[in-house]
């Protein structure tokens, strides 16, 4: 089924389950590990999928076509990794910053991540940038998205997008000089 006939089935209800299997099929992998790299934890990486996809299909209709169906749902998985993120720290009490170090600091002990030191160094030196700057720097060096794609998913000016990387870079290399 092509991306096309996906959407046209979806917003119609033609083969609907048919073409959100096919959906899933394609973007999942994708998506996961966007989320992942904003949530960190492989546990809360699947349930922002799952409210992810579930956006997506409650949403479909709504989709106009004005931007690529990865982009529109890569936004909705950024906005729901942030939604998320935001209520985990309500939940616990906390601040999303405080959130964000309690992550980082039980990193070393999820089964699920893969890194040895030099990653979590990394990891922490991404958590200190600002929240668009770690985006950009997220989707540009770990899923070498293109700054037009970026662009749409962020709504934001590729200018705008090559400086926040720029300076994201300069803030981990003095991060990781320092620390």
């Amino acid at each position: 089924m092509t991306e096309e006939e996906i959407i046209s089935n979806l917003q119609q209800g033609k083969r609907k389950e048919e073409a959100f299997a096919a959906l899933v099929e394609e973007h999942k992998v994708r998506l996961y590990w966007h989320i992942r790299n904003l949530v960190k934890i492989h546990e809360d990486a699947d349930d922002v999928l799952q409210n992810t996809f579930i956006k997506v299909y409650k949403n479909i209709k709504n989709f106009k076509g004005e931007s690529k169906l990865y982009s529109w749902m890569y936004r909705i998985a950024t906005n729901e990794s942030i939604t998320f993120l935001n209520k985990k720290a309500k939940k616990k009490n906390i601040s999303v910053p405080e959130l964000k170090e309690f992550i980082l600091n039980s990193l070393e002990s999820d089964v699920y991540f893969e890194g040895d030191a030099i990653e979590l160094k990394l990891q922490k030196a991404i958590e200190t940038l600002p929240d668009k700057q770690k985006q950009v720097f997220l989707m540009k060096y770990f899923e070498n998205l293109p700054y037009k794609d970026i662009s749409e998913i962020l709504n934001t000016s590729e200018g705008a997008l090559k400086s926040n990387y720029h300076h994201a870079t300069k803030k981990i290399e003095k991060y990781l000089k320092n620390n």
